[in-house]
């Protein structure tokens, strides 16, 4: 099979752990170089580094930078690395934060946090690549990573449903404003999905009411950061080619089945 990227070059941001690293490796096994991007280099799983894995068992280039999606700084700073490898043709936006929390318990420093790298980190992430995307004149492809709960609220969420609803419709709104420009952005809901972070930071996973929550998936089990990698290898390929300004679900079918 041709693959799907073959000579593109990506960043993910977010990418040692978790989704971010599942969606850095299969960009490389479909073709593309990557550039990872995240606040540090070591996984939380363990093991080698996403850059590492994907220079050892792929025939991709990759490079990592240290950023901090809150810093616009940084993200130039992962642009620049993109240039060695060509220059920046996809952009993921993926790194985010999560918290449960009471809505009346909510304090500043709470919504500076989570605000800040879910969606000011989107937001400036999306204009430092789209600036160079332009500036290149060939396109390109920004995937914008929300969740279920930008499109349904949730309990003990309000921040963060509020958080991934505005990448949802700035994810709408980037599509009808850079279109012309010939850059395709999309976002992709994931539902619950078994990473070292969704156990740590989530009584569901691995908990007593796992099973309950699993009853009202469909598909009857929790996705994969694989299962999220291939919606965003698909979104970044030529197959995706008329595919604009889309929010697709990850989520074995729970949001319109519940």
């Amino acid at each position: 099979m041709q693959p799907l990227l073959d000579g593109r070059t990506a960043v993910v941001t977010g990418a040692s752990s978790g989704i971010g690293r599942a969606i850095a490796t299969r960009f490389a096994e479909h073709g593309a170089d990557v550039v990872v991007a995240d606040v540090q280099s070591e996984p939380r799983e363990g093991g080698r580094s996403t850059h590492e894995l994907v220079v050892e068992e792929t025939d991709a280039d990759a490079a990592f930078v240290e950023c901090d999606v809150t810093d616009p700084v940084d993200l130039e700073a992962a642009m620049d690395a993109a240039d060695e490898f060509g220059g920046v043709e996809v952009m993921v936006n993926n790194a985010g934060v999560y918290r449960l929390e009471e809505f009346l318990s909510v304090t500043e420093d709470d919504f500076d946090w989570m605000t800040g790298v879910n969606q000011k980190g989107v937001f400036f992430g999306a204009q430092a690549a789209a600036e160079r995307m332009i500036d290149a004149g060939t396109g390109g492809c920004i995937v914008n990573m929300s969740s279920i709960a930008g499109i349904q609220g949730f309990p003990t969420s309000s921040l963060y449903c509020m958080t991934k609803g505005g990448v949802r419709l700035l994810t709408y709104s980037l599509a009808a404003e850079l279109g012309s420009e010939g850059i395709r952005v999309n976002a992709i809901h994931p539902g619950a999905t078994e990473t070292m972070q969704a156990i740590e930071d989530s009584a569901m996973i691995g908990s007593p009411e796992a099973d309950r929550l699993r009853e009202r998936i469909p598909l009857g089990r929790f996705g994969q950061p694989d299962d999220v990698a291939d919606a965003a290898v698909f979104l970044a390929s030529d197959m995706a080619g008329y595919v604009n300004g889309e929010s697709l679900l990850v989520d074995g079918g729970r949001i319109h089945t519940a």
